[in-house]
């Protein structure tokens, strides 16, 4: 059975593109809750809206590749409002999805430990 893989992406909001940045931002939700095998898919911005850290979950790397097919929808508009500052993979994902997401120069940490309830 393959363990679910997880990350979190920390982007810098650009200079005035706040707006525009939650309104991608609700875009992306609302087309990735469709989503059933995105276990979890949560952005937490900075108290001075400038930094948000965006945590995805999910089931597998096949989960990965169908996010990747929703997310390219929005990734202009995205890619527009904010820098990608850091990209934390937490599990192992499969090659194909590795390569998915290799733009933006993850680093990997492998499962050691622990539990999830």
């Amino acid at each position: 059975m393959s363990q679910p893989i997880r990350w979190v992406l920390v982007v810098e909001v650009l200079p005035a593109q706040l707006i525009n940045f939650k309104n991608v931002v609700s875009d992306l939700v609302a087309s990735t809750e469709k989503e059933p095998e995105t276990l979890g898919y949560e952005f937490y911005m900075s108290e001075n809206d400038t930094v948000c850290h965006i945590y995805e979950r999910f089931a597998n790397s096949a989960a990965i590749m169908a996010h990747g097919a929703t997310f390219t929808k929005h990734a202009e508009r995205f890619l527009a409002a904010c820098k990608p500052i850091r990209f934390e993979v937490y599990g192992n994902p499969s090659q194909e999805a590795r390569a998915a997401i290799a733009d933006l120069k993850p680093t990997y940490f492998l499962h050691l430990a622990g539990f999830t309830r």
